[in-house]
């Protein structure tokens, strides 16, 4: 379903990241591809002067987008946002694990790289089903800092420091990045940022807190550091994350939901909900948090045998 779009000229920069990401994807997973180019309209139609050339390149997104939701419109993951925020967000969870399992054993290279800040790209198109959760937002930011972190340090001939950084590391980061105007030197000023900035999120309070991922001022953003090289495809299992989470694919027939062996009916929203109970947990695994798994699991039982959220 890949076609050769219009190039995207200098006043359309702000969506080039997303239409690359989307490019990679055209031939390896459809729906990724699929609301990565939704995104990038969604912020080309925003974009103000625009010209002919700019005008040909969002008809022809538009034209490729109509034609594969006709072709895929036996795929919930791109005719429901619900089962396709799930998606994309399971894809990026998948992506991130990778990249930072192998962070934190030390095994750096351009894969490492080139999957976190993916990760981050597909972060920031869950965007278009709404605000992102607080664990989404956290994994978002930590994930573009380190693919700009390590990739800095490769290119100086430096040993990247695995793993958060130290507190202290942590404050003296933020100077630096604060002395260069709050960006990487080979990032786009910040008018010309790949995405909508955010300021620096708050510890989820049903994730884990420990270890957080650095602050890093709101208008720092990085570009693609190895644009030429594939981003590793997402193993069928996020690296052996504990729970197994699958993607939601929607619920059964048109009945407004599954039932459970009580008899209670639940709502696709109700489902989603759920799983990021779920996910919650699982995150809070990768960091040995019991409690803060137990906790999410039992919600997650709660909402699933009563309907009852809390």
């Amino acid at each position: 379903m890949a076609t050769n779009f219009p190039p995207v000229s200098a006043l359309m920069k702000p969506i080039q990241h997303y239409l690359k990401t989307a490019q990679e994807h055209d031939g390896r997973d459809p729906i990724v591809a699929y609301w990565c180019r939704l995104y990038a309209l969604q912020m080309g139609l925003k974009i103000a002067n625009q010209g002919v050339n700019e005008r040909k390149l969002l008809l022809a997104i538009m034209d490729w987008l109509e034609t594969t939701k006709t072709q895929m419109s036996d795929n919930e993951s791109v005719t429901n946002e619900v089962a396709a925020q799930a998606y994309l967000e399971n894809y990026a969870l998948k992506l991130f694990l990778y990249a930072d399992k192998q962070d934190r054993a030390s095994n750096f290279g351009k894969n490492v790289v080139k999957a976190f800040y993916t990760a981050g790209m597909i972060y920031d198109v869950c965007q278009i089903f709404g605000e992102l959760t607080e664990e989404v937002t956290q994994n978002r930011k930590y994930a573009k800092w380190k693919a700009s972190y390590i990739h800095n340090c490769l290119k100086n001939g430096e040993t990247p420091v695995p793993g958060p950084m130290p507190a202290e590391e942590d404050k003296e980061l933020d100077n630096e990045l604060e002395a260069l105007g709050g960006g990487d030197p080979e990032a786009p000023n910040a008018d010309n940022q790949p995405g909508p900035s955010h300021a620096p999120p708050q510890a989820p309070p049903n994730v884990p807190s420990q270890p957080t991922p650095p602050t890093i001022p709101s208008s720092y953003a990085t570009t693609d550091p190895f644009s030429n090289v594939k981003a590793p495809t997402p193993p069928s299992e996020p690296e052996k994350s504990p729970g197994g989470f699958q993607a939601y694919t929607g619920p059964g027939p048109a009945t407004g939901g599954p039932v459970n062996p009580a008899g209670v009916q639940l709502r696709p929203e109700q489902l989603a909900k759920a799983q990021k109970y779920c996910r919650w947990a699982e995150s809070a695994l990768n960091y040995e948090d019991l409690k803060t798994s137990i906790d999410n699991l039992q919600k997650a039982l709660r909402l699933l045998q009563t309907g009852q959220d809390g």
